[in-house]
């Protein structure tokens, strides 16, 4: 319990004495604390009644730009009772009633073609909070065009003191090539992750357009800042593309480091402020698979940095991939936790990773707490590559989920879908960890067979960390199959030798996930219009591949041009699990339980071949966060399911923390795309009451789905049960796909004033899902909270709403 004492002692440290902590039920960072935990001591919602979690109101944040938002992957900051977040295709932040749901102010900044083309869209994964503790109270965010915006978090009026008006333009000093700075309306620069604030300093990392067919390898490059809470001046500068006289300008040979970009910290950035320590994971430089441009081994790319809050100095550096060009980017954030290893006390550091290792070294010194070792990895054959003979791999922990793909791996439902399996493996080159791509030959091998590369391991969702116990929790996809295969460019439309792409198919261009979805954003994209210029006819663009966005369904063809197709008949060409929480003790370096998370997938659950049989629960392919509270770990499903237990729709579930044991689960009309949290919501906005309201917060992701709404009257008030989501139309105006306009507006309209029980509420939900599926061709995100006693919210942002259970016994008037 000391552990957990200092550790919340240590969160609040470097802020004023005013800053609220979860040990006091706030959330007040992205991941719970500076620490990056997402942990919180709060136990009123247990395993006697998570189960008992219903809807208690909703928000709705269709206005919130010109368009749905599809992907919600913020999580909501608690503070005092009022819940920050941002929402909606132009990234306007929200104040809303913990409570009641009720909009407090709301804060829009119009950017035009800026944000229309910005690399990083959606409605971005929150705010940050600071306060001097005197009555200052400000809410931080960045633009989807790359401004960093200083609000009163008391009326989301912009701080005219901070930077110019309260604005402070990131893209100034974003440079490239030698130094060059980029346009400001058209560089490619920007930012999905919220900026982390210690110690009155905030801290920006930087990110860019996703996808697999780079159109130069002299792209922006990667940098972090650091800039004063206050007034918005910078502070410093750390360069993840080390300039010459830097430390690591050197592995950059051939002074590649001077036409080579990206390498940016598109992550959540944690820090130690008692020691003054702040922790960046890198990405990969430009081109995730091919770097015969930037040969050497490209510090700081795929590398842990740990550098001074101060100055910016680095202090140590580990890289996890020499040379990356597997998409091993680090997309989790690093968690900070004290721990005790053979007696001795060590103050650590822990990083979850795509490649489902988790790295641990002491935050200190950088020095790992258990050997890794450089083994010899497979070497590339491609013309003008040049891989490092070894690569690093922990002694300890164990990797949590796969790693690689062999023939043992292969499904074997059946002695048949066995057989197909090996023919379709057989299509691509086999091998261990760290296997490049490959040139694809139309005879094969289309591509190198990876998985824990694009879409495997532990994604942007990150870890969590228990304190009182010293263990790291992780969910894994154990299913994303991700081919490497690469092919030369059309000519004209990249300077990269070789591009990720299967011979013998048309050239398609991934986008990435999110990326035109912005309120303004253009039909064609830049890279589609590039094709149009060289007289290439644009394809239909990919969808996201697995590593970046969400990881694709369990089941589903590989994204991007990176695949030649790693299904039989429609099942995933691996055994189960699919998907995987892990609980790894850290003062021991091993695992303590490891679970299937999530249903089986409806494909499998259905599938003709497996007619009969009884598959154990397999768990889902996805990347969802978890919530680490006094007793359980919380988290949702990332896919859609239809079991007997449960309608068409998703779980939230509730795991016993000590043994993995599921001891809840409440339904949810779409999967997790975010990060879940708790919280304690006051009787008044902003108000110190008793704090008897406990939530769970949580992201859903765009799925066709279809709910009922009941209002009925508790104790005087009134609580939303369940809530129909609005299907969007493709191009259609949203104003044209109203509820009372909809084909299932007659279903509905009399469910609204019935007031019906749980169980015909769920009938009504089936019953109009099955009539009205074919007119509703999907529908946008929503998140709930949940809270026990009087309320239990969970928060739906999108084109949706914002919804919130309430358990039925507790429930009390908003008065």
């Amino acid at each position: 319990m000391a552990i957990g004492l200092v550790w919340w002692t240590a969160g609040a440290r470097g802020q004023s004495a005013g800053m609220p902590s979860t040990k006091n039920g706030d959330w007040t960072h992205y991941t719970a604390d500076v620490r990056g935990s997402k942990y919180s001591p709060l136990a009123q919602v247990d395993a006697t009644n998570f189960n008992k979690l219903e809807v208690a109101w909703r928000f709705k944040t269709d206005n919130l730009g010109t368009r749905p938002e599809f992907k919600l992957e913020g999580t909501p900051l608690a503070i005092r009772g009022t819940l920050y977040v941002t929402a909606g295709t132009r990234r306007s932040v929200v104040a809303l009633d913990g409570k009641t749901g009720e909009l407090i102010w709301s804060h829009s900044y119009r950017e035009g073609n800026r944000a229309a083309i910005a690399p990083r869209q959606l409605s971005g994964r929150g705010v940050s909070y600071w306060t001097d503790g005197k009555g200052d109270e400000r809410i931080l965010y960045v633009t989807t065009g790359y401004r960093l915006i200083a609000l009163n978090a008391k009326n989301g009026s912009m701080i005219s003191s901070f930077g110019d008006g309260g604005v402070v333009d990131l893209k100034k000093g974003a440079v490239f090539g030698k130094g060059q700075q980029i346009d400001l309306e058209t560089g490619e620069i920007g930012l999905h992750a919220t900026a982390t604030v210690a110690k009155d300093v905030v801290l920006i990392g930087s990110s860019f357009k996703e996808g697999t067919q780079v159109v130069t390898h002299n792209n922006t490059k990667g940098l972090v800042r650091a800039f004063d809470v206050r007034t918005g001046k910078m502070l410093w500068t750390f360069n993840t593309i080390p300039r010459p006289g830097e430390f690591g300008n050197d592995t950059w040979e051939n002074e590649s480091w001077a036409v080579n970009g990206n390498t940016g910290v598109w992550t959540q950035i944690t820090v130690d402020e008692e020691a003054g320590l702040v922790y960046l994971p890198v990405e990969d430089p430009t081109s995730d698979q091919y770097g015969g441009h930037r040969p050497g081994n490209n510090l700081f790319g795929d590398s842990l940095v740990c550098v001074d809050l101060k100055t910016g100095q680095r202090k140590w550096h580990f890289q996890v991939a020499h040379h990356p060009i597997w998409d091993y980017d680090l997309s989790s954030w690093a968690i900070l936790a004290d721990i005790t290893v053979n007696g001795k006390a060590i103050k650590a550091v822990a990083l979850p990773s795509k490649e489902s290792f988790l790295y641990v070294f002491d935050r200190i010194t950088g020095q790992p707490v258990w050997p890794i070792e450089e083994r010899p990895v497979p070497q590339s054959d491609v013309p003008g590559e040049k891989t490092s003979p070894t690569q690093p791999f922990p002694t300890k922990p164990p990797a949590y989920a796969r790693q690689a793909i062999t023939e043992d791996d292969l499904i074997n439902f059946t002695p048949e879908l066995r057989a197909q399996g090996l023919t379709v493996a057989h299509q691509y080159r086999m091998g261990p960890m760290f296997l490049p791509a490959v040139l694809s030959k139309v005879g094969g091998p289309l591509g190198a067979l990876t998985i824990g590369t694009l879409g495997g391991g532990t994604n942007w969702p990150g870890g969590s960390y228990d304190p009182e116990t010293h263990t790291v929790y992780a969910s894994a996809a154990n299913a994303g199959v991700s081919p490497l295969g690469l092919v030369e460019p059309p000519p004209g439309f990249s300077d990269i030798k070789y591009v990720a792409g299967v011979a013998g198919r048309e050239f398609r261009i991934n986008e990435g996930p999110g990326f035109g979805t912005a309120a303004e954003a253009p039909k064609v994209s830049v890279s589609q219009q590039r094709l149009q210029r060289l007289g290439i006819a644009p394809a239909t663009p990919e969808a996201a591949p697995a590593g970046r966005g969400a990881a694709p369904a369990a089941g589903a063809p590989p994204a991007g041009g990176a695949g030649g197709g790693t299904t039989v008949q429609g099942l995933p060409l691996v055994k189960p699990p699919y998907g995987v929480l892990s609980a790894i003790n850290l003062d021991r370096g091993d695992l303590i339980f490891q679970v299937p998370h999530g249903d089986t997938p409806d494909v499998v659950r259905n599938h003709p071949a497996l007619r009969g049989m009884n598959i154990p629960k397999t768990g889902q392919q996805g990347s969802v966060g978890q919530l680490v509270t006094k007793t359980l770990v919380v988290l949702g499903d990332p896919q859609i399911t239809t079991t007997p237990e449960h309608p068409r729709g998703a779980m939230l579930r509730a795991y016993d923390k000590a043994n993995g044991n599921q001891v809840g689960a409440v339904w949810m009309p779409a999967p997790q795309s975010g990060s879940p949290m708790t919280y304690s919501a006051d009787a008044g906005v902003g108000d110190a009451h008793d704090r008897r309201r406990r939530a769970l917060t949580e992201g859903l992701k765009d799925r066709r789905r279809l709910t009922t709404e009941d209002t009925e009257d508790r104790k005087g008030g009134t609580a939303q049960m369940a809530v129909c989501g609005w299907p969007r139309t493709g191009a259609r105006s949203w104003a044209q796909a109203r509820p009372s306009k909809s084909p299932f507006a007659e279903h509905t309209r009399g469910l609204f004033a019935d007031r019906t029980r749980d169980r015909r509420i769920v009938e009504a939900a089936r019953r109009i899902t099955e009539n009205t599926a074919s007119a509703v061709s999907s529908v946008s995100s929503v998140s709930s909270v949940v809270s026990l006693r009087s309320y239990r919210a969970a928060v739906d942002f999108g084109a949706g709403f914002i919804v919130i259970f309430c358990t039925r016994q507790f429930c009390a008037s908003p008065a």
